[in-house]
């Protein structure tokens, strides 16, 4: 009876604008903080414009929670809304904590392979805003939300690649001379290298919905 109910009732579709927004802010938080890492005298504005975004982000996360309680029908499940708010939240709540250790260190110049990770997030940034996009039409997408996720798990394998590399480099270098750049480096290419796993666990959640609805 519940079911036949709701299938006479419209669905509720401002979630996926909802989506879109918050998947935009966490490209945009991608781009500012790739900025950061130019350094320069901009480094303290890119700075702020990341935590700029991550606050409008935290507004988003909040109305998509408040649209599920209040909402009867659902696009689909409600745990998935919430988990992929939350996942492009944590996405971009990590680029807020990479900032603050930048700040919290004063650094102002940067490893090469720390840029290229860098330049790694802004990609994956723009493809999980690809996939958040198709997401309203989950069955006729499904093709190529997989393709999309396959292009992020290799991106993913890039960045841990050059996480290696540069801590490596980072030890050959310091070793005996500067043991705390070498501390100091490692933090910052971890930090990176959570960036990209929360990136890469929006394309997991997205799949894994469009799992379930098939």
């Amino acid at each position: 009876m519940l079911g036949w109910f709701q299938a006479l009732m419209p669905r509720e579709d401002k979630f996926f604008d909802m989506f879109v927004r918050h998947a935009d802010l966490v490209s945009k938080g991608a781009v500012e903080l790739r900025a950061v890492f130019q350094g320069g005298p901009e480094m303290a504005r890119h700075c702020a414009e990341v935590s700029r975004l991550e606050n409008e982000a935290d507004a988003v996360a909040r109305e998509v929670l408040l649209a599920v309680r209040r909402t009867f029908i659902t696009p689909f499940d409600r745990s998935d809304i919430s988990g992929l708010s939350t996942s492009l939240d944590d996405a971009i709540d990590q680029m807020q904590r990479t900032v603050k250790k930048i700040q919290l260190f004063e650094l102002s110049a940067f490893e090469p392979m720390m840029i290229e990770m860098a330049d790694v997030i802004v990609e994956g940034a723009e493809l999980a805003a690809r996939m958040v996009d198709l997401v309203k039409d989950l069955r006729d997408n499904s093709a190529r939300l997989s393709a999309l996720n396959v292009q992020m798990t290799k991106l993913e394998e890039r960045a841990d690649e050059l996480h290696d590399q540069g801590v490596k480099a980072l030890y050959l270098a310091h070793r005996y001379a500067d043991p705390m750049a070498y501390v100091v480096g490692t933090e910052i290419y971890d930090h990176l290298e959570k960036v990209v796993d929360r990136l890469e666990d929006i394309a997991n959640h997205i799949v894994d919905v469009v799992i379930e609805q098939m």
